[in-house]
């Protein structure tokens, strides 16, 4: 009991709360749906730019952005360490 009011005292207990993680960890979540969504709609946009001839240039590009962001939504993790 003791060390309990030390730490209270000294301001290191209660940093860290669980309402915090969980925040972070959904908006972490939201953001890859988001960009994976965000990927498939460029992917889809792609393909249709490539059925016309003159267009295929481009949409070769968005295609491939498109298929970035996938991967990137899917796998990639940036941490603030």
């Amino acid at each position: 009991m003791r060390f309990a009011l030390q730490l209270y005292e000294e301001g290191t207990a209660m940093t860290h709360t669980t309402a915090g993680h969980i925040f972070v960890g959904v908006t972490r979540l939201l953001e890859h749906a988001a960009t994976v969504a965000l990927g498939l709609v460029m992917i889809i946009i792609g393909l249709g730019l490539g059925v016309t001839m003159i267009m295929l240039p481009v949409g070769v590009v968005v295609g491939l952005l498109g298929v970035l962001l996938v991967i990137g939504g899917l796998f990639a993790r940036i941490d603030e360490r």
